[in-house]
């Protein structure tokens, strides 16, 4: 599949889905407390998701069976939802979620802390979130794909983290997985040229410790070679004539400044 130029009425749409999946995530991560089980967030989430009128991208996607991806402290991704799994205070959670409206999805992830983490594990979080907007300086029309990759691994290397690199970004669109992949590593070429128009899911997934992964017996959950921390931070954008729109940001996370929409990068 090519590298898609969106609409106007499919960015209309992607918006749409974007600012929903931004509620979700807010509310669900609001929602988190020690005692949860993850099948019971996975429930919550997909409460939320349908009451919007969307349908949850990653259920029954490809084989995998929730609507929420709920990966706990060493797991990097793909943590398959359980009634057997407990929340504990000081664990570190990223829920990976994924929303269709009329269509087209939005895709984005957020890691949180269970009460009161460790000062290692904020800034883990907190750096991981910090690499996604480094990357996305470069999320502008006239630059190179990986111009992203490089200032996302520049930045989460510059603290001795792992940056996983058998997992990366996307293209997103009427599919929840398009053209072009993006990257959290260096890489030798330049990659595409970006153009007003893409939309693209950056997804840095960093590691407190070595940048391998393991997968588990289930197929999907994937975790940390050494079993330390790792956090995931991802929204869905889109490229612009200027500054990329951040289409699945919270309103929290405008409100606490990390993004201000419009103006200079």
């Amino acid at each position: 599949m090519p590298v898609t130029i969106k609409s106007a009425r499919e960015i209309e749409l992607m918006r749409t889905a974007g600012k929903i999946l931004g509620k979700v995530h807010q509310d669900l991560g609001k929602a988190l407390k020690p005692g949860m089980t993850t099948l019971e967030i996975d429930r919550i989430g997909e409460e939320m998701i349908r009451s919007y009128g969307c349908v949850p991208s990653f259920k029954n996607y490809q084989g995998y069976p929730a609507s929420v991806c709920v990966s706990v402290n060493d797991e990097v991704v793909h943590g398959i939802p359980s009634r057997k799994r407990i929340l504990r205070e000081g664990d570190i959670v990223s829920l990976d979620i994924g929303v269709i409206y009329k269509g087209y999805h939005s895709d984005a992830a957020r890691t949180h802390g269970i009460g009161e983490i460790t000062k290692p594990a904020r800034r883990l979080i907190r750096r991981t979130r910090e690499s996604f907007f480094a990357g996305i300086r470069y999320a502008v029309a006239g630059r190179h794909l990986h111009q992203i990759s490089a200032a996302v691994y520049d930045y989460a290397k510059g603290y001795g983290y792992g940056v996983v690199r058998d997992l990366v970004g996307h293209g997103i669109g009427s599919h929840l997985h398009e053209e072009p992949e993006v990257p959290n590593f260096r890489k030798l070429t330049r990659g595409i040229k970006l153009r007003p128009g893409m939309t693209l899911a950056v997804e840095p997934m960093i590691n407190e410790g070595i940048d391998r992964v393991e997968w588990k017996k289930n197929g999907w959950t994937v975790v940390t070679g050494d079993r330390r921390l790792s956090a995931h931070y991802e929204n869905t954008i889109l490229i612009t004539r200027g500054r990329p729109e951040i289409l699945s940001i919270t309103e929290d996370e405008i409100a606490e400044g990390i993004w201000k929409p419009g103006g200079k990068l």
